[in-house]
Parts: C-alpha cells; sequence; structure tokens
C-alpha cells in the first residue's frame, strides 16, 4: 500500500497523467471545435459554390458569344457537387432543370417562405443582395432541409440552386466520429509516448535522488552517468559528481583529522597517567630508602657513632640506598616508556643461545655461592629476530629471580634452561627447584612491586619491578609469557620471533 501510494505521488506518475490529461483536452477540443466549426464551414463553401454558379451563368447570359455547351457544363457542376439547379423564364416556362421535380418542391418551398414573412417569424437568409438571395428552407413533401439560392438572371430569367443539407450534416458527423475514433487511438499512444517520455526524464532525476539519499548517509561510492546530452539535468549530475567527490575528501580529511585529534588526545591522556603512575610509584617506593638515608645521615651529622667504623658503615649504608634509588627511577622511567609505547625497539638477528650464556655467566659468583646447578644443553646458535637488549633483560630477570627462589629438592637445587622451536617462534623456558607459588599469586607477580616474599629482605628481594618489564616487552611485541608450577619447582616462559 505504501509502495502503491509512493508511486501515485512520484513525479514520473504526474507526468505521465499531465501528458494523458493533455492529449485528452486536446482530442475533446479538436472534437468540440470540429463539431461547431464543420458543419458552418460546409455551409459557407457551398454557398461560395453556389454563388459562382449563379455568377458563372450570369456571365453565359452576357456574353453569349463564349464557346459554352451552358447545359452540359451546369450538368456537370450538378453532378459534382451534389445539387439540382433549375433556370426558367418568368412565364414559369423551364430552360433547364436537373431535376423533374425541383419546380414542384420549389413551389412547396417558397409557400412556406411566403407564410413565414406573413407571420414575421424570424428569417432563415444566409445571403442576400439586390439580385440573389440564400436561404435555409425545408421541403416538407420529403421532410429535408435545403440550402436554396433564388436569383435574377441579367436576362431576366430566374434561376433557382438547392443544395440538400443532410449530407453536409451526415459529412460532419462522419467527421466527428473519424475523429473521436482518432483521437481515442491517440489517446493510447500518447499514453505509451507518456510513458516512455516520463520515464526518460525522469530516470536521471531517480538516479540523481539515490545519489543524494546515499551522500546524505555519508556514502559517496555512487555517481551520475554523465550522457552525451546538453541538458539541464546532465549538468545537475556534473555538478552533484562533483559535489559529492569534494564532500568524500572533505569528509575523509576531516576523519583523519579527528584521528589524529584522538590519538593526540590519547597520547596526552597516556602521557598524563604516565606522570601519575610515575610520580604514586616513585613516592611509594622511595618512601624507605629515602627514610634510611635521612637517618644514617642524621647519625653521622650528630655523631652518634664515634668510631671511623660506624661512620664507615653509615656511609655504606646512604650510598647503597642511594644506588637502589638510582636504579628504581631508571627501572620506572623504562617500565613506563614501555607500556605507553615510548620505546623504539631495535630489532635485529642475534644468536639466543649466546645471550643466555652471557647472562649464565655474570651469574657465575652468585651461583657457586648459592651451590646452584644451571643445566643448559642447548650448543648450537638459535636465530632471533628482536632488540637484544630487552631479551638480555627477560632472560636476567627470569634468572636472577630463579637463583633467588631455587631451594633444593629431592637432592637437587638447579636451574634447567630449555628452548623449544614452534612454527614461527621459538620459547624459552627457565625452570628453578623450590617452593611452588601460590595460584592465588600466579597472576599477582606481574603487577608492578608486587613481592611473593613477605619478608621483603632488602638484601635478597629486588625492586618488584622485573616481572613488570617482562610483561611490558612481550605486550610490546605481542608475544606470550607467564609461569607454570611444576612437581618440584616454578617454570617461567617467554616466546621469541624467528629469525
Amino acid at each position: 500500500m505504501k509502495n502503491l501510494k509512493s508511486k501515485l505521488k512520484s513525479v514520473r506518475f504526474r507526468l505521465f497523467i499531465v501528458l494523458c490529461i493533455v492529449t485528452m483536452f486536446l482530442v475533446i477540443c479538436l472534437v468540440s471545435i470540429n463539431n461547431l466549426v464543420l458543419g458552418n464551414f460546409y455551409l459557407y463553401s457551398k454557398t461560395k459554390t453556389i454563388q459562382d454558379v449563379y455568377q458563372k451563368i450570369n456571365d453565359y447570359y452576357t456574353n453569349p458569344s463564349l464557346d459554352v455547351n451552358l447545359e452540359e457544363e451546369l450538368k456537370k457542376i450538378a453532378y459534382k457537387n451534389n445539387f439540382d439547379i433549375l433556370i426558367k423564364t418568368d412565364t414559369n416556362l423551364i430552360l433547364f432543370s436537373t431535376d423533374k421535380d425541383f419546380l414542384e418542391s420549389l413551389n412547396r418551398m417558397t409557400e412556406i417562405l411566403e407564410r413565414k414573412i406573413e407571420i414575421h417569424q424570424e428569417s432563415d437568409t444566409i445571403y442576400s443582395d439586390v439580385n440573389m438571395e440564400i436561404r435555409r428552407v425545408t421541403d416538407t413533401a420529403n421532410n429535408l432541409n435545403y440550402i436554396l439560392l433564388s436569383a435574377r438572371l441579367v436576362n431576366d430569367y430566374s434561376l433557382y440552386i438547392r443544395i440538400p443539407i443532410a449530407p453536409i450534416e451526415e459529412s460532419v458527423n462522419i467527421s466527428n466520429n473519424a475523429l473521436i475514433l482518432i483521437g481515442i487511438f491517440t489517446i493510447l499512444i500518447a499514453s505509451f509516448i507518456a510513458s516512455f517520455v516520463s520515464r526518460k526524464f525522469t530516470t536521471p532525476i531517480l538516479q540523481l535522488n539515490d545519489i543524494t539519499k546515499k551522500m546524505a548517509k555519508l556514502d559517496f561510492s555512487q555517481k551520475y552517468r554523465i550522457t552525451d546530452s546538453d541538458d539541464e539535468i546532465n549538468e545537475l549530475g556534473k555538478n552533484i559528481n562533483t559535489m559529492s567527490d569534494k564532500l568524500e575528501t572533505t569528509i575523509k580529511q576531516l576523519r583523519e583529522n579527528n584521528i589524529e585529534l584522538e590519538k593526540d588526545i590519547e597520547e596526552k591522556s597516556k602521557i598524563d597517567e604516565m606522570r601519575k603512575q610515575f610520580i604514586s610509584d616513585v613516592s611509594h617506593e622511595l618512601k624507605t630508602p629515602i627514610a634510611l638515608i635521612q637517618g644514617y645521615a642524621e647519625g653521622l651529622v650528630e655523631n652518634v657513632n664515634s668510631d671511623e667504623e660506624s661512620r664507615k658503615f653509615y656511609a655504606e649504608v646512604i650510598l647503597d640506598e642511594s644506588n637502589k634509588m638510582d636504579r628504581l627511577v631508571k627501572q620506572l622511567l623504562e617500565l613506563m616508556k614501555l607500556e605507553y609505547g615510548k620505546r623504539d625497539f631495535k630489532d635485529a638477528k642475534f644468536d639466543l643461545v649466546e645471550l643466555i650464556q652471557e647472562v649464565i655467566r655474570k651469574c657465575n659468583v652468585m651461583l657457586e655461592e648459592n651451590k646452584i646447578q644451571v643445566v643448559f644443553q642447548n650448543e648450537n646458535p638459535v636465530y632471533v629476530y628482536a632488540d637484544d637488549f630487552y631479551i638480555d633483560q627477560i632472560v636476567t630477570n627470569y634468572f636472577t629471580n630463579a637463583m633467588k627462589h631455587a631451594e633444593e629438592i629431592n637432592g637437587k637445587k638447579q636451574i634447567e634452561i630449555t628452548i623449544e622451536e614452534k612454527q614461527t617462534k621459538y620459547r624459552v623456558n627457565i625452570f628453578n627447584t623450590g617452593k611452588q607459588i601460590e595460584e592465588e599469586n600466579l597472576d599477582r607477580i606481574w603487577g608492578r612491586f608486587y613481592k611473593v616474599d613477605s619478608s621483603r629482605n632488602r638484601e635478597t628481594s629486588g625492586s618488584g619491578i622485573g616481572l613488570s618489564l617482562v610483561k611490558a616487552i612481550q605486550n610490546n611485541y605481542g608475544n606470550s609469557y607467564g609461569v607454570e608450577n611444576k612437581e618440584n619447582g616454578v617454570l617461567f616462559y617467554f616466546e621469541i620471533n624467528k629469525c
């Protein structure tokens, strides 16, 4: 129902209806004009014809020397124009007649005219002058209407010419019927033409309408098909295509600018968040070392211990805490840059086995002191693609964490390092014998400053940032990492891209 209403309201339907109505109006006007004018035109035409015949007969009697057979000429004229001619003398002697009953009929029509004149009825005169009169008359005997010319020739003969009106009326009716039939066919043909014309005119308008609808929804994919015709619709289509291209370019540029603006806002928000987090972390973690430095510094100032050895110990504590603060701040800055995407990686090809061996070598003293056995059986090079500085930090954090928590289990106190090959990556596993991590802490240990060791021994415990650095590095690479509790200890792992 809605589709029908929309079609009835469409420009195409309205244009079709208008063209059909105009065609019907023209046909009706032609029929009406034909009905009103054609009869009078026929009468006028016949009147002129009989006037010409009168003039021709008059000319013959005026100039008898003309080489014309008047009788034959009059027969031809009467036959050609379908009228009767009568010429008689003033003594009612008939000189020429095309119809033997014409005189009798003439007498009847004359009586009717005389009665009309007597009772002062309206005259049926069509034309009248001194020598000629043309009237509309009726033959009551035959119930026929005629146009009758009554004229006086130059030789005082009387000329009568009658033309039956019935054929004229019949011709008018035939003409009207034919015109109505032609009009019906014209309307039918015009409806098809109107349908074609309306479609031709409205198709580009509908196309432009669809394009503008899509443009309103910011869809600029559809364009108007330019034709060879140089008209207003084609020009409008060109202008809409131009406007569509400019709008698409402008909106695309606005979107790009908006994305850049959102990135800038997000970047500023991240920087602000990073600044707040850094201040919060620093203020939280530096309380203890600052308090220690302040306490031992006051002891030195107030000369609490006068002996040289005690003053040296105080100074060493202050130096040690200062170094720890320095490392902590550097680690925090590095962590912030990694977490907020401010660190660029200098990826390159390097030997992972060689890097792990170097980390083990640097920790030999601590391994010997704690009597920890390291098992790493890879000898062949394993080439990977990453920033070796950050991979070194991951391995070092995992390895030092394993040394701190390694314990003797079933007569073994060891760290085992293995490398597993996958499709596009290598997985590095660092296992240490010892106590398992409680399930509730497996996710917490990756948080900033979280320490499983509740004793918080400042000599052995770290800053609590190492595993956070591992998490941040791996998140930047999009590689997995994690920790698993095993039967006799804990296993930490991370993945790295193959070269």
